[in-house]
């Protein structure tokens, strides 16, 4: 009876014109999910599934980019030998998971990813990285390092096997692995170098000229005499004289940067990109009043060029870390052919010849623990009285209510004030709040890590405002669960 009365409805049915469009777009959209469906689950590789990786599916992943270079994991202890070469890699797919919030106490390893030009240019998939840099600094005994690694340099690459260590950055890129190529190369060269990094900042090539422009250009004094190719430039080279002191604007700075037709190729062309980095450092020093108010217009501009799993407010943080480190607590190295074996491994399939660098690792490890244990930098935050590291540095501190509770910001004052903190002035804010925020106008370390201890204070409650003319380093606003969990007798 009910099949009748079915076929009864459906024989006196005439769709409307916009049923019809309707119906229209639900097929076609029910067709588009299968195909995506199917070709989702031919190409899947971040499981075991049974049955061969269609053909289509392997020049997907290679993208184009699959070159003479991409090798396999070589013989015992990683020693380069053809036949080992282009072995398909076993993929672990980990887990994406983003650093916490710096606590503005703990060191901080960054890892600079500079992409190689010429990969761009022919179209050939994700491109290798063409500069490799860590930069670590320590606020508590205000101390930092830089440590380049040549592009050519045989190391292991998780999941890939032993290859150049510039190749990560493609793999990662062309595998689609979580993290993409910033994470693969940063636990590429954490497993090389046995240290931990906390972020990445990669920096496409446009942006860093206009980042160089912004401030004026860098000086630079070059050790030996290079010719300069910049970008887009035809026959239009510069020569910069040995020992004498340049002016660059950013399409030079880039290209000094990226020269490596010198004495010593990688290793002078690192170098030069630390250089680079302190003519950076020096410019944003004398800038940095005019720089202030231009900071977030300008990474709006050119976010799209920056990448890097840290916040504005964590960079710009770090940033001013940067300008109360001194010259000569900043340690700079270069992993140089005094630590590496040069050697050339022929290809398989008549792929012809690479030039590697083999690592020595008793080298490498003197060199990484000159830079990494500086003042004992290795240690994530400074022995010792936290009260007292905290008098030490005599910063300025304003308390302002944000709840209802009247008096909470005056007793807050007295309290901190008896153990001789700065604090000076108390009031009540214009914003009412229910967890206490920490802002930050100065960057102190041992008041902030104090202060999130005592106040029970996560990364994510503080607030990055920088402000050269403020009267005060920190501000408390005070909410409700200060109010409700106090030490204050």
């Amino acid at each position: 009876m009910k099949f009748e009365k079915l076929k009864i409805l459906i024989k006196g049915f005439k769709p409307t014109p916009l049923q019809l469009i309707l119906l229209s777009v639900s097929l076609i959209a029910a067709i588009g999910l299968g195909l995506f469906i199917r070709n989702l689950t031919a190409c899947w590789s971040l499981t075991s599934l049974p049955g061969l990786i269609p053909q289509e599916c392997t020049l997907k992943s290679n993208n184009g980019s699959q070159s003479t270079e991409q090798v396999g994991t070589g013989g015992s202890g990683g020693n380069p030998d053809s036949s080992s070469l282009l072995v398909t890699p076993t993929l672990s797919a980990p887990m994406i998971e983003l650093p916490p919030a710096w606590d503005g106490a703990t060191r901080v390893t960054v890892l600079v990813i500079g992409l190689d030009y010429r990969d761009w240019e022919a179209e050939s998939g994700a491109p290798r990285s063409d500069t490799m840099m860590l930069v670590t600094i320590d606020p508590i005994t205000k101390t930092a390092g830089m440590l380049s690694i040549p592009r050519d340099m045989w190391v292991n690459i998780p999941d890939f096997g032993y290859n150049r260590i510039n190749t990560a950055y493609s793999l990662g890129e062309n595998w689609k692995l979580p993290g993409g190529g910033p994470g693969l190369a940063v636990r590429t060269v954490e497993d090389f170098l046995g240290i931990s990094i906390q972020y990445y900042a990669q920096i496409d090539f446009l942006t860093f000229e206009r980042m160089i422009d912004e401030i004026g250009g860098v000086r630079v004094t070059p050790s030996q005499t290079v010719v300069l190719d910049p970008l887009g430039a035809d026959n239009n080279n510069v020569t910069l004289e040995a020992e004498v002191t340049y002016a660059l604007p950013g399409n030079l700075a880039l290209a000094y940067a990226r020269n490596r037709y010198t004495k010593d190729g990688d290793v002078d062309r690192a170098k030069r990109q630390q250089d680079v980095i302190f003519g950076i450092r020096e410019r944003v020093m004398n800038y940095w009043p005019q720089l202030v108010p231009k900071i977030y217009p300008l990474y709006q501009e050119l976010s799209a060029g920056i990448h890097m799993n840290m916040t504005l407010e964590d960079g710009i943080r770090l940033a001013l870390l940067a300008r109360e480190v001194p010259l000569n607590n900043i340690k700079k190295g270069v992993i140089d052919f005094s630590m590496v074996s040069p050697i050339t491994i022929s290809l398989p399939d008549g792929g012809g010849t690479a030039d590697i660098l083999r690592p020595i690792p008793d080298q490498i490890r003197l060199l990484r623990d000159q830079i990494f244990t500086t003042g004992g930098t290795l240690s994530p935050l400074a022995t010792g009285d936290s009260v007292n590291l905290m008098l030490s540095e005599n910063a300025k501190v304003s308390i302002l209510n944000g709840t209802y509770t009247e008096g909470i910001a005056g007793r807050t004052m007295d309290y901190f004030k008896s153990i001789g903190m700065n604090v000076l002035e108390s009031g009540n804010s214009s914003d009412k709040v229910n967890i206490t925020v920490l802002v930050d106008h100065s960057g102190k370390p041992y008041l902030l890590k104090y202060l999130m201890g005592i106040m029970n204070i996560g990364p994510s409650q503080v607030r990055t405002r920088f402000d050269p003319a403020s009267t005060t380093d920190v501000d408390i606003i005070i909410g409700d669960d200060w109010v409700n969990q106090n030490p204050i007798p």
